[in-house]
């Protein structure tokens, strides 16, 4: 069989290359090794973490909005699985609406194992040791990824988990450690803080989420130390990780401290499914941290073939997965990629929400020397005071003349609000789009005209001044 296209694995970046060869009218093949379509982001990681934070979320916040009339013990032996009882409508109707839409844009998806022959060449390995020959022009990796277990942490997946296996437990432990400091670590830290679980992060680091804006992520830590016998450990080193036999697992640092749990999270990165796939013989290899190098376009050193999603990387968020699979085929077929990689908004879905667009503080002092900041609280919101989330900030920033440069959000609804500055960007915006125009109220999305305005008497003074 001979294709224009063949994308290996159906996550958010093989969805979209293959979406956009067949928009570009060009013959595709999809090849799965798993029985349905969606990859890790919806069987095992965005999809199940997003809706057990959903839970988490609401049953935090019901206390707060309803002025206390209404309480919601927390028992830590709660079912985790009544916690996540939608998972599975969830989960099927998100694979549906995965599968409808490559049906509907006539994308064969073959069921089986790939692994290259050739550089053009790829063999599937089918059910009952079948096999299928496909040769491809172009072919897009975009296999995924699994945890990192490190040596010296011995993921049993009872004690000792990852995420992946996290959500298989019993019961909601009564503590949890979380090794690494990174969306994962953060995410599943916040989620279980907030349903009464005592929480330990261990991170190497001395904050989490290094590549967020330090303002968001110092606000994330205080935020997180804030809950009921919670911290963040940072600037650590783990020597050694053991189940004590009895009833907890015990995390030595190499401080002396031991940090005993009932259960511990190992969430140190993760692997790119590349073992099987035999890319030596397409003339690859992996670097150093275990992913593909690739160009600003997702090319790898064989210029016909293109790595997507966590293969290639960093941020390995679903989110700039999608853009990477799009912008691969663009390129692939000469055809306009959109936006720059820079503009894809990160968001991180902590407890509270995180979200950021553009550049950081410090980026923005580094490119631009003189920089305008303007904050607004959600505090002085109304909507914020409505929806009982006054602890929630935006951060606005732009060049001396009001250019958007970044934003910055910490809140609930802060992975919604960002996009209104990645669309000000995209356009070339000042702080003035913010000012100028009208935004319902009550609404969370005035913090930007809150900070703009904040920003425009910073410029005002400085014109005063010379």
């Amino acid at each position: 069989m001979h294709v224009d296209v063949l994308v290996i694995g159906s996550g958010p970046a093989g969805q979209q290359a293959a979406i956009f060869a067949r928009r570009a009218g060009r013959s595709v093949v999809v090849v799965e090794k798993d029985s349905t379509v969606g990859g890790a982001c919806v069987h095992s990681g965005t999809i199940p973490s997003k809706t057990l934070r959903e839970t988490a979320v609401y049953l935090a916040g019901l206390p707060r909005r309803t002025g206390g009339k209404i309480e919601v013990p927390r028992d830590t032996r709660t079912c985790l699985q009544s916690l996540m009882s939608r998972l599975e409508q969830v989960v099927a109707s998100h694979t549906d609406s995965i599968a409808a839409t490559l049906a509907r844009n006539n994308i064969e998806v073959m069921r089986g194992r790939a692994r290259f022959t050739s550089p053009h060449s790829v063999q599937v390995l089918q059910v009952r040791g079948r096999t299928q020959d496909i040769t491809a022009d172009f072919v897009v990796i975009a296999s995924g990824s699994r945890p990192r277990a490190p040596g010296n942490v011995p993921v049993d997946h009872d004690n000792v988990l990852d995420s992946d296996s996290l959500l298989a437990m019993v019961y909601l432990p009564q503590s949890l450690t979380v090794l690494g400091g990174g969306v994962i670590a953060s995410e599943y830290a916040s989620i279980f803080a907030s349903l009464g679980v005592t929480v330990t992060m261990v991170d190497k680091a001395p904050r989490p989420l290094m590549f967020l804006d330090a303002e968001l992520s110092e606000l994330f830590v205080q935020r997180f130390n804030a809950y009921p016998n919670c911290r963040y450990l940072g600037s650590q080193e783990i020597v050694e990780v053991k189940w004590d036999g009895l009833a907890a697992v015990e995390t030595r640092l190499k401080t002396g401290e031991v940090v005993r749990s009932e259960k511990v999270l190992c969430a140190l990165g993760r692997v790119a499914n590349l073992e099987h796939l035999r890319v030596d013989a397409a003339g690859l290899a992996a670097n150093a941290r275990g992913v593909l190098d690739v160009d600003a376009h997702g090319r790898t050193a064989v210029p016909h073939i293109y790595a997507a999603g966590d293969v290639a990387g960093p941020p390995s968020l679903a989110s700039s997965a999608f853009a990477q699979g799009r912008r691969a085929v663009c390129h692939a077929f000469g055809l306009p990629e959109g936006a720059s990689a820079a503009l894809i908004p990160t968001g991180i879905y902590t407890v509270p929400e995180m979200a950021s667009v553009g550049l950081t503080e410090v980026q923005a002092r580094e490119k631009h020397g003189e920089i305008r900041i303007g904050r607004a609280s959600f505090g002085e919101i109304a909507r914020g005071h409505i929806s009982a989330g006054t602890d929630g900030m935006l951060k606005l920033i732009s060049d001396a003349d009001g250019r958007v440069l970044g934003v910055h959000v910490l809140g609930e609804g802060a992975t919604e609000l960002v996009h209104l500055a990645q669309m000000a960007m995209v356009n070339n915006s000042t702080i003035d789009v913010f000012i100028d125009n009208v935004f319902n109220f009550p609404t969370l999305a005035e913090a930007y005209r809150v900070a703009a305005e904040r920003i425009a008497a910073d410029i005002r003074v400085a014109a005063v001044a010379v």
